[in-house]
C-alpha cells in the first residue's frame, strides 16, 4: 500500500515540473512517506528527519514534507515535534499536496488532512512507476475490522470500495501501456464491494479483469481468512490469468490469542481452511504472516503456532514482532512479553520456516516455469532477477537467472520458460529454456 501511495506521491510531484533529485543534498524538496504499523515508527522518522533538518538549516527554502499513516495518526503533534517540516499529510489527502507545495508559486502551505470522503478515494491521480510492465491498482480505502494490535481504520478510515467500472478502466488503460503484471491492493481485498451491495465482489473483478487481452497476470493482496468463498476459490481455479496464489494473513494459531487480538478462529479452523484452497486451486502458493509476542502469549501458545506452521508447510511467511502502538487496543493490556523473549520466538519460527521453505525450494529443481524478467540484480550484473507465478512483487523470495540460454541480453518486462536449476533457503536460480 505504501509503495503504491509513494508512486502516486512521485507523479504529482512530476506534474508540478520536479525531477527526482540524485540524493537528498541535492533536493529541493523531500517527502518522506511514513507507516505507523511499523516497529517504532517514531523512532524510524526521527532518524531520517535528522538529516532533513540539517539540511533544511543550510537552505531555508527547502521543502519538508512528511506524509503517510504517521503522519495521519500524529496530526499537529508532527509541526510540535519537528517544527521544521513545511507540510503534513494523510494518505488520504495526497491528492492536495501540489497545491501545498505551492503550485502556481504560492508559497508552500501547512497542510491538513482529508475528510471522511477524501479519505475514502484519492480518485485518478498522475503514477510514476517504478517498472513500466507492472502495477498495483488499489480497489479499496480503509478497514472494518477492529484488531487489537492495529490503528489503520484509525488512519484510512472505514473500508470504501472504488467502483467496478472505474477500476476496469484503470486497468484497460495500463494494459495498453504495457503493463502485463496487476496487483490489486487493499487493507483487505476480500470485503471488496460489500459497501456497494455486491456479494463476491474481489471474485466478480477478478472474472472481468481476467478478460483483458494485454494482461498476463493478476493477483490480489490481501485474503481475510473468514471471506475466502468458495466462489472466490473457483474463480481463481479457473482463469489461467488470475496467479494461483493467495496471501492469508492468519497472525497466529492459537485460538486464545487470536481472541485478545479480536480476530477469532484457531489452528483446526485454518488447517481446514488451507487444506480447501488447496483442493480446490492446483499448485498453489500460500503466504501468510505471524505476529510473535502479542500480550499474554504463553509458551503454549506459541509452541501451538509452531506445530501449525509445521502442518501446513506454508510456502511464503513472514514473522513480526509485536510492538506496542499507542491507540490500538492491545496498548492497554496487561502480561506483556519481554522483548528479548519476542526476538527469541520471532527466531525460533522463522528457523523453522527456513527449514519448510528449503525442501519446497528443492522439490522445484529441474521444472519449468514461465517468468517474467525484472532486470539486472542489485547484487551483480552477472545476474538477472526475475519473477515467477509464485513470487508476490516485492515480497517474497527471489528468482535469479544466471543463463540466458539462445538470448544475447533479455528485455525487462518479458516473460521467459526457465528452469529451475538451484534452490537456496527462499531464492532460486533458473536458466531460459
Amino acid at each position: 500500500m505504501n509503495a503504491h501511495d509513494s508512486e502516486r506521491i512521485k507523479g504529482l510531484l512530476e506534474e508540478l515540473g520536479l525531477g527526482e533529485a540524485p540524493n537528498q543534498d541535492e533536493a529541493d524538496v523531500l517527502v518522506f512517506n511514513t507507516c505507523t504499523i511499523r516497529e517504532k515508527p517514531d523512532t524510524r522518522l526521527a532518524a531520517h528527519l535528522g538529516n532533513a533538518r540539517m539540511l533544511k538549516e543550510q537552505d531555508p527554502g527547502r521543502v519538508i514534507a512528511v506524509g503517510g499513516c504517521y503522519a495521519e495518526a500524529q496530526r499537529d503533534r508532527i509541526f510540535e515535534t519537528y517544527p521544521f517540516v513545511d507540510v503534513a499529510f494523510g494518505p488520504g489527502s495526497i491528492p492536495h499536496l501540489a497545491e501545498w507545495l505551492g503550485a502556481g508559486g504560492e508559497g508552500v502551505a501547512r497542510g491538513a488532512f482529508g475528510t471522511a470522503e477524501e479519505r475514502a478515494f484519492a480518485g485518478r491521480l498522475p503514477m510514476h512507476r517504478e517498472r513500466r510492465f507492472q502495477a498495483w491498482v488499489q480497489i479499496s480505502m480503509g478497514c472494518n475490522s477492529v484488531c487489537a494490535y492495529c490503528i489503520v481504520p484509525a488512519v484510512r478510515g472505514r473500508e470504501v470500495s472504488r467502483r467496478p467500472g472505474e477500476i476496469l478502466a484503470e486497468v484497460e488503460r495500463l494494459a495498453a501501456q504495457g503493463v502485463r503484471e496487476i496487483t490489486l491492493i487493499g487493507q483487505d481485498t476480500t470485503c471488496y464491494g460489500e459497501d456497494l451491495g455486491l456479494r463476491d465482489g474481489v471474485a466478480l473483478l477478478l472474472e472481468r479483469l481476467a478478460q483483458i487481452e494485454n494482461l498476463r497476470w493478476v493477483r490480489f493482496l490481501y485474503a481475510y481468512p473468514n471471506k475466502i468463498t468458495g466462489k472466490l476459490l473457483e474463480t481463481i481455479a479457473a482463469h489461467e490469468k488470475i496467479c494461483s496464489y493467495i496471501d492469508v494473513p492468519l497472525q497466529h494459531a492459537s485460538a486464545s490469542v487470536l481472541k485478545r487480538m479480536k480476530r477469532g478462529a484457531g489452528a483446526q479452523i485454518f488447517l481446514k481452511s488451507m487444506e480447501k484452497m488447496r483442493r480446490a486451486i492446483p499448485d498453489l502458493t500460500l503466504r501468510t504472516s505471524f505476529i510473535v509476542g502479542f500480550p499474554g502469549e504463553t509458551e503454549q501458545d506459541f509452541e501451538e503456532l509452531c506445530q501449525f506452521v509445521k502442518a501446513v508447510q506454508f510456502d511464503w511467511l513472514g514473522v513480526f514482532s509485536y510492538s506496542d502502538e499507542e491507540g490500538s487496543a492491545a496498548w492497554h493490556l496487561e502480561n506483556k512479553v519481554p522483548p528479548c523473549e519476542i526476538e527469541r520466538r520471532r527466531k525460533k519460527l522463522m528457523q523453522i520456516q527456513r527449514q519448510i521453505s528449503k525442501k519446497s525450494k528443492t522439490r522445484l529443481v529441474g521444472k519449468h516455469f514461465d517468468v517474467l524478467a525484472l532486470g539486472p540484480s542489485e547484487e551483480t550484473e552477472l545476474l538477472w532477477e526475475g519473477r515467477a507465478e509464485m513470487h508476490a512483487p516485492e515480497i517474497d523470495g527471489k528468482l535469479f537467472i544466471n543463463d540466458f540460454g539462445d538470448h544475447d541480453e533479455l528485455v525487462p518486462g518479458t516473460f521467459y520458460r526457465c528452469e529451475i536449476t538451484e534452490a537456496h533457503d527462499y531464492d532460486l536460480v533458473a536458466r531460459i529454456i
